[in-house]
């Protein structure tokens, strides 16, 4: 089994679900706070790969919420530097694996890169369930 490299919130409630299906397939999850890190842009922007500009980013942050941050009119340096400042606008978890990095927790990619035995049905583990009900991870 792998040794994941998991920045999260703390306190979030899809971090820690997450967490609790990486160990549950046996992996070994060293938990990171993603707000405190130092990040440099080019560290950053190697958790998210190909993915565009728009889906780096965290919905549930307060700024895009309210309008201030419209992450599909930003460049890739833009964003960058907006997260270092504003960490909440990452999308989360940040997990790595050896030299592997990844941005979101997709079950079925995560499943298809390092395996979620566990895992009998894929389910919504990156929604806040707490925007559901009008509160967001954002603000904890």
């Amino acid at each position: 089994m792998a040794t994941v490299t998991f920045y999260e919130k703390p306190g979030c409630i899809n971090n820690t679900r997450q967490k609790k299906l990486l160990a549950a397939a046996g992996h070994e999850v060293v938990a990171l706070n993603l707000l405190t890190e130092t990040w440099q842009p080019e560290r950053l922007r190697s958790f998210f790969g190909k993915l565009a500009v728009r889906n780096w980013f965290n919905y549930s942050a307060p700024a895009i919420k309210q309008g201030e941050i419209e992450p599909e009119s930003l460049n890739e340096q833009e964003a960058l530097a907006l997260m270092v400042k504003n960490p909440l606008l990452i999308r989360r978890p940040l997990m790595q694996v050896g030299d592997r990095t990844m941005a979101g927790f997709d079950q079925y990619a995560v499943d298809n890169w390092i395996g979620l035995t566990e895992t009998k049905s894929y389910q919504d583990m990156e929604s806040c369930p707490r925007s559901l009900a009008q509160a967001s991870c954002g603000h904890e």
